[in-house]
């Protein structure tokens, strides 16, 4: 799954918090995206900041949900993780053994492998602590840090109904 199909699937409550988050502690990189994707549309930024926030983020999200714009995207989940979600982040990477700065930034490479029974401990665990549709929007972004995604982490999102992403 591609960021922008991320987007199309995701509840709006995520999303709005994402973008929220993103307008009070990173306000030049959500003036940037809105420019960015307001250019890639042919329109000028002011025609989006213009309108109230919730429209602004309205917009971004029917934007960000066009193939065109999975690379974007897919660099704002990132964003969003490392430095809005650090605590999910930590918690997962000490969950599956995986070095890291104290932070969720993976020191090295990441594994080749993950471990199954490993991988089904730490989603039980975040589970806990974290909102499911949080979770598995981490753990889809996560798997798109590899070409191809971990064959282990791809059948516990496709099998496990807690990471389900849809809001349905």
């Amino acid at each position: 799954m591609q960021a922008y199909e991320i987007y199309q699937t995701i509840k709006p409550s995520i999303i709005s918090d994402l973008f929220q988050w993103m307008r009070d502690e990173e306000r030049d990189l959500y003036k940037h995206t809105i420019a960015t994707l307001a250019n890639d549309r042919k329109l000028r930024p002011v025609f989006v900041q213009k309108k109230s926030v919730a429209e602004q983020i309205a917009w971004v999200h029917k934007t960000l949900k066009l193939k065109s714009s999975n690379m974007i995207g897919e660099h704002l989940f990132q964003v969003y993780f490392m430095q809005g979600q650090q605590e999910l982040l930590v918690a997962f990477c000490d969950a599956m053994e995986i070095e890291h700065d104290g932070k969720g930034s993976v020191d090295g490479d990441l594994p080749e492998t993950l471990d199954a029974d490993k991988l089904k401990a730490a989603v039980d665990t975040l589970v806990e602590k974290f909102d499911p549709q949080l979770i598995s929007l981490y753990l889809r972004v996560f798997n798109l840090q590899t070409d191809n995604g971990w064959d282990s982490l791809t059948e516990i999102l496709a099998s496990d109904e807690r990471l389900a992403l849809s809001a349905a």
